[in-house]
């Protein structure tokens, strides 16, 4: 088949899920048209349109910029059918009826062109029967897309086949899915809520059911379900309130309707106490009350004995969190097997029983055990999916506790677990592959070509360690290596201290691997997992501080600065592959490379206000230059226009939301590459570092005349900073702080539009952070910051 290109996509409903899937596709710059009802008063789109209206104000924001709602039209089933004719993929996301949706479909399938591909969006309803409201010579590419919320943030999409679906359309759609949005794909089979809905909302059952039988609260149960067992913040009970009571009910009744033969299915139906909160219209965070709710600054969980509410202070008994801390899996689950506590037994239970759950429905539910641990890992939020934490913890060891469970009626069912647990494995993951009950086999990965792009790609435990390249230098804060295979004569630089901040350590070894770049190879790339950097080594500062070690760190600062320049001005190409948190330090790094990749979730800014003090790693320095270059093409030639407002996002210590947003702070360029699919940024980057080398790539020269907004820069920006002060915005040292933040992007107190070189302005920003680095309220702030992880406004 042909590469499926995918010039507009349509949506069919603007629900929650519906405008957040148009929002995804439009942050990929996508043009999508947005489908609801004609709307009974007013303009017949108005329902579209609130929807789209109602995504500029999301928290966590759908949209990367909100700018990107401009590629959203709306549009209604009335009088709008005809625009499907330009659309190539139509995805319906409208509500979980069955027989709304067939009547949606008979009304459209006149309007969509024999090469569109048509998916539904449903979470559990089967895609087969779906399928039956097509005319029979669409069906061929029909399929479900299941889309988990919000659609931009999770990374998971199901991809459900029918009996008829055009197996190629399907891999030409995962392909587009991969790349273009970001998406991490797993195939599911057409049972009901397929794979991650269907594990996740038996391990929801499971815990409501344990918490009841062991009388815990529901606070208790959120803090021994959360993070403590490598599971989202939001725990059980919190997760059910943020998804929608009601909505838990709807998907916990389609398991209960459409499997009565399963042997867990008396536990599927909602608990008398979730049906009375949902009966009262209290559903969860959309309604502000549902098992959790807030009471001013309280926090209020619901009480089953009491019939009311109490503050919530759940805690891990001692005893049960020594357990959980131990590091080694197999002596952990033994000990929690062997404890009396009640929180011991209540986490064996539901460990044990959604072992015992996948196990016996492996074959039903999914083609292989990888895709059900990656489902739960991308859909729900797991370190670890429910085969990998059995295999971690000792396979047989496991498989005979919860045997002797069963055996003696301790489990939520008597039915046996399947003969191939114990064929003598030691688990489900191995470098050949993962198991599939199905096929009685071990299955590898997907060979499409997309996952070509994935170098180093989300691995399940067991499987074949991935090449990890040729060092070809490193000391303790860095290792510069390079992946033969790939491209021999490109340095990977990768950071090694802890959340990749940059100490004395990585300064070495960044100017060191430039060096060896410029002497050995042909372009230079820095990556690692994500975040990319947080910023400078606090701790190393701190201590520096209190030693009072000023020249030293002013020469660590001086070096910040090199390293810096030399990332910038080196004789081949630097790429730097962004992920996650790029802040302060990390942040000019990324400002000072050739050219950036970056995938979409980047987290950029000069965060430095935030500890008293201003960007001194060029940062300053590099929004200076920007300023004087876009000066020179505008009229007039004034400086300053261009600086406020760096200025406002250097003093208010800006962070941008995407790197779609990083691009409008000027912490990228418009010419940088954004990528959807954070797996995908080494070979791009590689592949962007190779094609500058080939270009005959020259560094920038270093500037000699960079004109500069001066003393009345400064005191335009002080006048603001009065302003703010008087109206309590804020304090007095925040008001020093950003006068030195102007003082720096203007060139220091210097005559307006006076020019300066670039390394004045290294001098001056230098001066200005060392300054404040004696003063106390500063070092306040750096330790406020270590111990708390929060900034001090003193």
């Amino acid at each position: 088949m042909s590469r499926l290109i995918i010039r507009k996509v349509a949506v069919l409903g603007a629900g929650v899920m519906g405008a957040q899937i148009a929002a995804h596709c439009a942050n990929a710059g996508v043009p999508v048209i947005l489908f609801d009802l004609p709307a009974k008063e007013g303009p017949p789109n108005a329902i579209a349109q609130k929807a789209v209206d109602a995504l500029k104000k999301l928290e966590p924001a759908p949209l990367a910029t909100r700018d990107r709602a401009q590629f959203i039209d709306v549009a209604n089933y009335g009088s709008d059918l005809d625009k499907l004719r330009d659309c190539d993929l139509i995805i319906e996301a409208i509500a979980e009826k069955m027989e709304w949706k067939l009547d949606l479909y008979s009304k459209v399938a006149p309007f969509i062109r024999p090469d569109a591909i048509f998916a539904s969006n449903t979470s559990g309803l089967s895609i087969n029967t779906l399928s039956e409201g097509m005319p029979a010579e669409a069906r061929a590419r029909f399929c479900g897309i299941h889309f988990f919320n919000p659609p931009r943030y999770m990374a998971l999409v199901e991809l459900i086949a029918t009996r008829s679906t055009d197996i190629a359309t399907l891999d030409a759609l995962e392909a587009w899915l991969t790349t273009r949005l970001g998406k991490s794909i797993v195939r599911a089979k057409d049972t009901p809520n397929f794979v991650a809905n269907r594990v996740g909302v038996f391990s929801i059952l499971a815990v409501m059911h344990h918490t009841a039988r062991l009388g815990l609260g529901f606070d208790e149960v959120d803090a021994l379900t959360g993070p403590i067992i490598g599971r989202p913040k939001s725990a059980t009970y919190r997760t059910a309130d943020v998804v929608g009571l009601d909505t838990m009910a709807h998907v916990i009744g389609t398991m209960q309707a459409t499997l009565p033969a399963d042997p867990w299915h008396g536990y599927y139906q909602s608990p008398a106490w979730l049906a009375g909160l949902i009966s009262k219209g209290a559903l969860g965070q959309k309604t502000k009350r549902g098992i959790f709710r807030k009471d001013g600054k309280v926090i209020q969980v619901l009480d089953l004995a009491k019939q009311d509410y109490r503050p919530s202070a759940g805690d891990v008994a001692p005893e049960v969190a020594a357990i959980l801390k131990n590091r080694n899996p197999v002596e952990k689950f033994a000990q929690l097997r062997a404890s009396q506590h009640p929180q011991a037994q209540f986490l064996w239970a539901i460990f044990r029983d959604v072992f015992h759950y996948c196990a016996f429905h492996l074959a039903d539910i999914a083609d292989n055990a990888r895709d059900v641990d990656f489902a739960m890992r991308w859909g729900f939020g797991w370190t670890q999916g429910p085969f990998e934490t059995w295999q971690a913890a000792g396979w047989q060891s496991i498989a005979d506790a919860v045997k002797a469970d069963i055996d003696a009626g301790l489990t939520m069912t008597a039915s046996p677990l399947p003969a191939w647990v114990f064929d003598g494995r030691t688990g489900v993951h191995a470098p050949e592959g993962s198991w599939s009950a199905t096929d009685s086999a071990l299955k590898p990965r997907s060979t499409l070509p997309v996952y070509g792009r994935q170098l180093y790609p989300e691995q399940v435990l067991g499987e074949a360690a991935p090449d990890a390249g040729k060092t070809l230098w490193e000391n303790d804060g860095v290792r510069l290596w390079s992946l033969p295979a790939k491209d021999a004569r490109i340095g990977i630089l990768s950071f090694k201290s802890k959340m990749h901040s940059i100490g004395e350590e990585v300064l070495d070894g960044v100017l060191e691997a430039v060096a060896r770049a410029e002497r050995d190879l042909d372009g230079l790339v820095i990556w690692h997992e994500a975040p990319f950097a947080v910023g400078a080594n606090l701790q190393q500062v701190a201590e520096a501080c209190k030693a009072g070690q000023f020249d030293l760190l002013e020469k660590t600062v001086a070096k910040f600065q090199q390293a810096s320049m030399a990332l910038k001005h080196a004789m081949v190409p630097t790429v730097a592959a962004v992920q996650g948190m790029a802040l302060g330090g990390g942040c000019e790094f990324v400002m000072h490379a050739t050219h950036r990749v970056m995938a979409l979730e980047s987290y950029v800014g000069l965060v430095e206000a935030g500890v008293g003090l201003i960007p001194a790693g060029g940062g300053c320095k590099e929004f200076a230059l920007r300023a004087a270059d876009m000066a020179t093409k505008a009229a007039g030639g004034d400086v300053f226009p261009f600086i406020q407002n760096m200025f406002q996002t250097i003093a208010m210590a800006n962070v941008s939301k995407s790197a779609l947003q990083a691009v409008e702070l000027g912490f990228a360029k418009a010419s940088d590459d954004i990528l959807f699919n954070p797996r995908e940024l080494l070979h791009v980057a590689i592949h962007r570092a190779r094609a500058l080398a080939e270009s005959g790539y020259q560094p920038p020269l270093v500037q000699r005349a960079v004109q500069v907004a001066g003393r009345n820069g400064i005191a335009t920006c002080e006048m603001m900073l009065i302003n703010m002060k008087e109206g309590g915005f804020i304090s007095a040292w925040d008001y020093r702080v950003a006068r030195a933040a102007a003082t720096a992007l203007c060139g220091g107190e210097v005559e307006t539009n006076a020019k300066v070189s670039e390394a004045w302005l290294l001098d001056v920003e230098r001066a200005l952070f060392v300054d404040l680095l004696k003063t106390e309220k500063t070092q306040q702030r750096i330790v406020h910051m270590l111990e708390t992880g929060k900034p001090l406004r003193n």
